[in-house]
């Protein structure tokens, strides 16, 4: 029984991310959370997931180290708040309703944090020595 359940809630935590990935929302991280949920269960999941954590690392890795991607991981998430809270203030905004509104905004906080994140890990990560460079 716990293990249907498992599958249930981890694939539609998948399925609703791969929607996502195409739809305004936080696509990625509901497809690694399924993944997540999927591989305390079953083995199979345990290597998408592996694959999906690196993928996510190497993006924050990638934002940290560049203040360029930063700028514009900073604009595109404004732009994700803009479109919410302009949605929920009442402007009508072409496919965007109260739902998408709230996960543009939940997107946006987010990618906000993830920016944040990356960049302070960035900063507090020495240089690598000419010995310790590939």
């Amino acid at each position: 029984m716990k293990r249907v359940a498992v599958a249930v809630l981890g694939g539609a935590l998948t399925v609703a991310g791969v929607a996502l990935l195409v739809l305004p929302g936080p696509g990625f991280v509901l497809v690694a959370a399924g993944l997540a949920v999927l591989a305390t269960k079953f083995t199979w999941a345990a290597r998408p997931l592996a694959y999906a954590k690196d993928r996510a690392q190497s993006g924050i890795d990638e934002v940290g180290e560049s203040p360029w991607r930063a700028a514009l991981a900073v604009v595109g998430a404004l732009a994700l708040l803009a479109a919410g809270v302009l949605e929920v203030a009442g402007v009508d905004l072409p496919m965007v309703n109260v739902v998408t509104a709230a996960l543009l905004i939940l997107s946006g906080v987010g990618l906000l944090g993830t920016i944040v994140y990356a960049r302070r890990r960035a900063g507090t990560q020495p240089e690598p020595t000419a010995e310790h460079r590939d």
